[in-house]
């Protein structure tokens, strides 16, 4: 069978592991097949080598779209840290399109989903990115169904995977698709990585560390949840702590903060959870008064709900022993 080309389309400025991560997973495949069941490519989008976020630079097999092939296997978008603010050309956006459309399946890696997106080309389909970016992107293009917790989405020829480390995950499940199994564990074994990565984003992300945002009195009471979860933060405690009526406080919270006080409560709750489990030997009982929770039962729900994995689990994961 002739080998399969994979190519990954490469911006200024983009991760190196969002590159080298999927080159290394098909590579590794080549091996453990025992053929070159791959062939590779890095596409660039300006002549020369390609400098990375990390100062380091790339060479790249071609140059999109003047020297690129517009036929490959499967294309992949490596992100960039400062993919918005990039300037793409209405002729790497066209040459983007028509070489998708030859593909088998294509895909992104973290934020190359929004160049996809330029094109059209997420429309319609259930796709993921880096969880403090997918906000945006959803904004951005509303015929999308952004899934901000998943760490990689297959829907159709579409495949997007979230952050750097995410790229390796969507790689090994692409080997696994056209290998089989036993091919795709062997090079998760090499390679020493979760088979399959239990969990979603939100175990990995720090959403509840964020910066008080709003007027001056919602700030004072972000603080206020933060450094004191164990406390009765209802809606008329936290009203009355604001100076506000209980009513207007709630209206006022979810236009600023985009979500209601007790989700809000919620989040920070869980995140000094986290904390506690990644740094800590305590009980979940203990921890779960120390945090807010009736019981530790009670925790253990709203963690497997916001995290997608048991206190347990995730200390087992994260703990800094």
């Amino acid at each position: 069978m002739a080998p399969r080309s994979i190519a990954i389309l490469v911006l200024p400025g983009a991760q190196l592991l969002d590159v080298a991560g999927p080159l290394d997973v098909f590579a590794e495949a080549n091996i453990q097949s025992g053929r070159d069941v791959y062939n590779l490519a890095v596409v660039g989008t300006e002549p020369g080598h390609i400098m990375t976020s990390s100062g380091r630079s790339l060479v790249s097999d071609f140059v999109a779209p003047e020297t690129a092939p517009t036929h490959f296997d499967t294309l992949l978008v490596a992100g960039a840290p400062r993919v918005l603010e990039a300037k793409v050309g209405a002729d790497l956006l066209e040459w983007l399109g028509r070489t998708v459309a030859h593909c088998r399946r294509y895909g992104s890696v973290c934020s190359g989903a929004f160049l996809l997106g330029q094109v059209g080309l997420l429309d319609g389909y259930r796709v993921t990115t880096h969880w403090a970016m997918a906000k945006a992107l959803a904004e951005r293009f509303h015929k999308t169904f952004v899934e901000p917790d998943a760490i990689c989405l297959f829907d159709g020829p579409l495949r997007t995977a979230a952050g750097a480390t995410a790229g390796l995950d969507l790689a090994l499940a692409l080997v696994g698709e056209d290998l089989g199994l036993d091919i795709a564990q062997r090079v998760a074994a090499q390679l020493v990585m979760f088979f399959k990565r239990g969990g979603s984003q939100i175990q990995l992300s720090r959403r509840g560390t964020s910066a008080p945002v709003g007027r001056s009195a919602l700030q004072e009471v972000q603080r206020w949840v933060a450094s004191h979860p164990a406390e009765d933060h209802g809606v008329r405690h936290l009203a009355e702590r604001a100076g506000m009526s209980p009513r207007h406080f709630a209206r006022l919270f979810r236009a600023e903060m985009d979500l209601t006080p007790a989700v809000y409560v919620e989040t920070i709750r869980i995140e000094a959870v986290r904390r506690l489990l990644e740094t800590d030997s305590v009980a979940l009982k203990q921890i779960a008064g120390a945090c807010g929770f009736r019981d530790a039962d009670t925790l253990r729900r709203a963690f497997m709900r916001r995290v997608g994995t048991t206190p347990a689990e995730y200390r087992r994961r994260h703990a800094r022993s």
